[in-house]
C-alpha cells in the first residue's frame, strides 16, 4: 500500500507511531541498557563479543516488530494483547542478559522464542510472505535455547549460528516486492528509538552519580557527559538527517524501499546504537572520576562509542545518499585516538575532546555543504 492509500483513509495503515509502539520501545531499550551493564566493569574482548551476539539477536527481532507495526497499526484488542505478550518476551530477555552465557541462558532463549512466535503469528495476518522468513527466526530461537543448555565455548558458536541464520535470510529470500514500507511511520519510529536510547545514556549519568554528594566537580562532570550526548543528538537530529531520510525513502521506488530500510535502518543503525551503549557504559564509570585517569576499558568505551556512532551515521547517509560522509569518518578515527587521553591525562579531558571533535566535524560539514549550495 502507498502513502496515498493511507491518506485515503485505510485505518490499518500506519500514519504516525502509536503509543503502544513507544511503550514497546521502552521495554526494548531496557534490554539495551542491560548490555550497558555488561560493559560497565572491566571490559574484556569476551564481554564485547557477548554484547555483539546478544545485541544482534535483540536488534533483528526488534526490527521485525517495527516492520510488523509499519504494515498495520496494532489497533485491535487481540493484536494489542499479542504485542504486549511480545513485550513480555523482550522483558524476560532483558532480565536474563547479565547472565545470558551462564545461569539465565535458557530463560533468555525462552523469552526470545516468545518474541519470535508472537511476531510470526501477528505478521502472517498481514503478509503471508512472512511464512518464508519465520522459520529462520524460529531456528535462531531454538539455537539460543540450546546455547543456554550447553553453556561454555559451544554456546558462543550456537549464538553466532543463530545470528548468521537471521542475517542471511534476506539474501535467501530477497525482500524486494514482498514487503511494503510506509516511510513516514518508519522514519519516525526509528527516530523515536534513537531519542529513547540517548535518554537512557543520560539516565546512566544519574546512576553513575548515585550516592555521591552533588559538588561543583560532580555537576561539571554531569554537564560534560550531557554535552557529549547532545553532540550525538545534533549529529542526527540537529542536521535534520531524520527528515532527509524520510524524503529519500518517499522518493524511492516502493519496491526498493525494503532494501533501503535494511541498509539504512538495520545495518547502519547497528554501530549507532552500539556506540550509544558503549558511550553510556563509559560515562557511568567516568562521572565520579572525571578529574582523574581511568583504566583503558572505560576510556576505550567512550572513544569507541562516539566513533561507532559517527561511523554508523556516515553509513546511514551513504545508504540513503543524503549527505557527506568523509568528515564523520575522519572524526571517528580521531575519537579512537582520543581514548588515550582518558588513560594518560584525565577522563574529563577525553570527554571534552570528544565533544569538540564531534562539534568541529559537524561545523566543517555544514560549511562544506553551504559552499556547494552557493
Amino acid at each position: 500500500m502507498s502513502e496515498a492509500e493511507a491518506e485515503a483513509g485505510d485505518p490499518d495503515l500506519p500514519l504516525r507511531v502509536s503509543t503502544l509502539e513507544l511503550f514497546f520501545d521502552l521495554v526494548f531499550v531496557f534490554a539495551i541498557t542491560q548490555l550497558t551493564g555488561i560493559l560497565s566493569h572491566d571490559v574484556t574482548v569476551e564481554d564485547g563479543f557477548r554484547v555483539l551476539l546478544v545485541f544482534g539477536a535483540l536488534w533483528w527481532m526488534y526490527g521485525g516488530y517495527v516492520w510488523l507495526a509499519n504494515a498495520r497499526t496494532p489497533s485491535r484488542t487481540a493484536e494489542r494483547l499479542l504485542m504486549l505478550t511480545g513485550m513480555a518476551g523482550f522483558l524476560i530477555m532483558g532480565l536474563a542478559i547479565p547472565e545470558a552465557f551462564g545461569r539465565d541462558g535458557v530463560a533468555l532463549g525462552i523469552g526470545y522464542l516468545i518474541v519470535v512466535l508472537i511476531h510470526g503469528w501477528l505478521y502472517q495476518r498481514v503478509n503471508k510472505n512472512i511464512a518464508r522468513v519465520a522459520p529462520f527466526n524460529l531456528v535462531a530461537a531454538l539455537l539460543v535455547i540450546t546455547a543456554g543448555i550447553v553453556k561454555g565455548d559451544a554456546a558462543y558458536w550456537l549464538w553466532a549460528a543463530a545470528l548468521v541464520v537471521q542475517v542471511l535470510s534476506p539474501f535467501v529470500l530477497p525482500v524486494r516486492g514482498r514487503f511494503a514500507i510506509q516511510p513516514s511511520h518508519f522514519t519516525e519510529r526509528h527516530g523515536a528509538l534513537v531519542i529513547i536510547v540517548l535518554g537512557e545514556s543520560v539516565v546512566d549519568i544519574g546512576i553513575g552519580a548515585e550516592g555521591h554528594a552533588v559538588t561543583v566537580s560532580l555537576a561539571l562532570s554531569a554537564v560534560l557527559g550531557l554535552a557529549l550526548t547532545a553532540a550525538l543528538w545534533w549529529a542526527y537530529f540537529g542536521v535534520e538527517d531524520d527528515e532527509r531520510a524520510e524524503r529519500a525513502m518517499l522518493a524511492a521506488d516502493p519496491a526498493a524501499r525494503p532494501a533501503l530500510a535494511l541498509a539504512a535502518y538495520f545495518y547502519a543503525y547497528i554501530p549507532m546504537l552500539l556506540g550509544i551503549v558503549a558511550l553510556a557504559s563509559g560515562v557511568k564509570q567516568a562521572i565520579v572520576n572525571t578529574g582523574s585517569t581511568l583504566p583503558a576499558g572505560p576510556c576505550v568505551a567512550l572513544g569507541c562509542g562516539v566513533a561507532l556512532f559517527l561511523a554508523g551515521s556516515a553509513a546511514f547517509r551513504h545508504a540513503l545518499r543524503i549527505g557527506a560522509e568523509r568528515y564523520r569518518l575522519a572524526a571517528a578515527v580521531l575519537c579512537l585516538a582520543v581514548s588515550a587521553v582518558g588513560v594518560t591525562l584525565s577522563v574529563a579531558a577525553e570527554i571534552a575532546l570528544l565533544t569538540v571533535i564531534v562539534a568541529a566535524a559537524l561545523a566543517v560539514e555544514r560549511r562544506a555543504a553551504a559552499s556547494v549550495d552557493a
